[in-house]
């Protein structure tokens, strides 16, 4: 398996414990979805992308795609490419003669191969022949959002019953990050609350796709049912099923009542080898119905 060189304490991974579980890190261990979202990354998808005069309805995409919608929680670029391209589609932009980019250089670099990343971003432009303005713009709207994360987002806690669960898995599960945050954010949050400790690897869009994440550290080392991914979007799902693993959903606007559940029965019953079948179903079941596909504005 192919992997970037910065994924090399994933492929190095070796079990010390039966079980493994990797926990997603933003809108599922902690409430940092809505802020970074809501405060960094839109008004700077705004500004960088010219769409001040529909500001209105570019929020309420973006929101949708990162927030609401089956696409949570996906990478920074996809996602920005799936806003535009909704924002394209409402009549209100069009009747306002705004004209939103096609985004067709992003496109590629999300072909291309590289890592999904600022650094995968800058690799891709240097191979590139001619200098690209949009992508030129694409790498000060990322360098943009991480600012203002780092200089925000800061004092929000785990989740409740995050800490209680941690501690719990210590004995029974190997545990790691897998995250599409990058890297440097994810040691800032993860240290800050002191909580770092409890996993073994932290693992950002650096390190490669969630589903490598799982792919390296995971697959072929522990036994298909003893393999946990806690997640709160959808690609975390299909991360985990692409590798063969279970799956615990985080559901969005009920994370409290699902962190609680996970540590007072869903943790046990996946040790005891009664979590898979009708018990990790009906979680699953539930988990869609919250993230829909069809925006809202269109059943107006």
């Amino acid at each position: 398996m192919t992997y970037p060189e910065a994924a090399s304490p994933l492929a190095e991974f070796k079990p010390k414990r039966e079980f493994f579980i990797g926990i997603d890190s933003d809108g599922c261990a902690f409430d940092t979805m809505e802020i970074k979202h809501k405060e960094c990354f839109c008004p700077n998808t705004i500004k960088f992308w010219n769409l001040q005069a529909v500001s209105k309805y570019a929020r309420e995409v973006y929101e949708f795609v990162n927030l609401y919608s089956k696409w949570r929680g996906i990478n920074r670029w996809p996602a920005l490419v799936k806003t535009f391209d909704l924002l394209r589609a409402r009549p209100e932009v069009a009747a306002r003669e705004v004209e939103v980019t096609r985004a067709e250089g992003l496109r590629e670099f999300i072909a291309s191969g590289q890592p999904l990343s600022n650094e995968g971003l800058t690799a891709y432009v240097a191979e590139q022949a001619q200098p690209s303005a949009e992508l030129a713009v694409a790498m000060a709207w990322t360098r943009a959002v991480n600012a203002t994360i780092a200089d925000i987002v800061h004092g929000v806690p785990p989740f409740p019953y995050v800490r209680e669960s941690l501690a719990a898995m210590q004995d029974p599960a190997d545990v790691v990050v897998v995250s599409a945050t990058p890297t440097e954010a994810l040691h800032r949050e993860w240290e800050e609350h002191r909580i770092d400790r409890y996993a073994r690897v932290i693992a950002g869009q650096e390190m490669g796709t969630k589903k490598q994440h799982l792919a390296l550290a995971a697959r072929g080392k522990y036994a298909p049912d003893h393999i946990l991914m806690i997640g709160d979007a959808l690609g975390d799902l299909e991360a985990a099923r692409s590798n063969g693993a279970l799956f615990y959903p985080i559901n969005p606007g009920q994370e409290d009542v699902s962190w609680e559940r996970f540590y007072r029965e869903g943790l046990q019953r996946f040790t005891a080898g009664i979590y898979e079948g009708a018990y990790e179903a009906g979680l699953i079941a539930d988990f869609e119905r919250l993230l829909p596909e069809i925006p809202p504005w269109n059943h107006r």
